[in-house]
């Protein structure tokens, strides 16, 4: 008997797949650590991509109104900078215009909080807080070096961030003046037999990013509306910063309005009190609910079609990668994983119902020559 069938059909077929699945994590692994190691490079061209999404159909609508597309290109590429640089100069009027009050503010908290300490369930002394603050002024007094350290990091991450910027702008540019014949490039590189299937999974992808990245702004817009409202009423300060702050942290589905959300109640809590920051925090509560019950299931689910637990899982999977980046491109690339996925096995089941073709059978003389 051959040594092989001595070895029984499970263990087989397991050790099959074994060496399967390493060599796909080992490609996945692979593909993720290139992916880190160019980070100045894919990072800005993924946001890009995103970019590229929401604003194609301007260029297209522009186009089709007779403009020619570089022109229509320019156009829509300028207003997104407008929109950028608009909202920045928008937060940076209302931090400085509110940033001494706000500071008063915190100072006020402070001092609260220390009274509260000698008089409240902690009893401690003058000299015990003194000591405290004295030991605190003395470890930054002593970590000079760490401090220029920190400084210089800071410096460098400044640069990436600049030359990430420009390197987002002008992929930007040249994906919406020539991203066709940039795809066509990219799918001629695959062997011949298999450009069909690379080309329609393509577009595929591209319909579910579109249409995740259009849903996502929607749910970002309402989300930033609902908690800056929710702030102006109360009397809460820097307003339009934190409406700014909700909508930028809402591209991280489920989790990034609520996080950003928070930064609202602690300024509730600096500015105006417990009180005022419990109503703050009850407002993101509300407005998180809106988001999970009719928001996402309407939106997200109807024009994804991704479910709320692979939209955890790959937040969860994109943080630990890549931090927060990871976190804004993860849900997205599920995205179009899971549109490509649908598009590839609905395209094996038409082949398989499709009947074969009839073949004329020979006469006999002929088939005897």
């Amino acid at each position: 008997m051959s040594e092989r069938y001595q070895v029984p059909i499970g263990v087989e077929i397991a050790t099959q797949w074994a060496w399967r699945l390493l060599v796909i994590g080992g490609a996945g692994l692979a593909v993720v650590w290139l992916l880190r190691y160019f980070s100045e490079i894919s990072v800005p061209i993924a946001i890009a991509l995103l970019g590229t999404a929401l604003t194609a159909g301007a260029v297209n609508w522009l186009q089709d109104r007779g403009l020619p597309r570089l022109l229509s290109t320019f156009i829509v590429v300028i207003f997104m900078l407008v929109a950028f640089f608009g909202m920045l100069t928008l937060v940076g009027q209302q931090l400085s215009t509110q940033a001494t009050q706000l500071r008063a503010n915190v100072v006020d908290g402070i001092s609260e909080v220390q009274r509260w300490a000698e008089t409240g369930p902690l009893h401690l002394t003058d000299s015990q807080l003194k000591g405290w603050v004295d030991s605190a002024k003395e470890s930054i007094s002593s970590s000079d070096t760490s401090i220029l350290t920190q400084a210089g990091e800071v410096g460098s991450t400044v640069t990436h961030l600049v030359a990430g910027f420009f390197i987002a702008l002008f992929a930007s540019f040249f994906f919406l003046y020539d991203g066709k014949r940039i795809w066509s490039w990219v799918v001629a590189l695959f062997p011949r037999a298999a450009r069909d299937k690379v080309d329609s999974s393509g577009h595929t992808a591209w319909t579910s990013l579109t249409a995740f990245v259009r849903a996502t702004v929607l749910v970002a817009f309402t989300d930033a509306v609902g908690i800056a409202l929710g702030a102006w009423l109360l009397g809460v300060p820097l307003t339009l910063a934190i409406g700014v702050l909700v909508f930028l942290g809402a591209f991280i589905p489920i989790i990034g309005a609520l996080l950003s959300g928070m930064v609202a109640v602690l300024v509730a809590l600096v500015s105006q009190g417990p009180l005022t920051a419990l109503f703050m925090l009850l407002v993101v509560i509300a407005v998180q609910q809106l988001e999970s019950h009719v928001l996402q299931p309407f939106l997200m689910g109807r024009l994804v079609a991704v479910h709320p637990l692979a939209i955890i899982l790959a937040i969860g999977a994109g943080v630990t990668v890549a931090g927060v980046v990871g976190a804004l491109i993860a849900v997205p690339l599920a995205a179009c994983l899971n549109g490509v996925v649908h598009h590839l096995v609905a395209s094996a089941k038409e082949y398989q119902d499709e009947p074969e073709p009839d073949v004329p059978l020979e006469p006999p003389e002929a088939a005897g020559r």
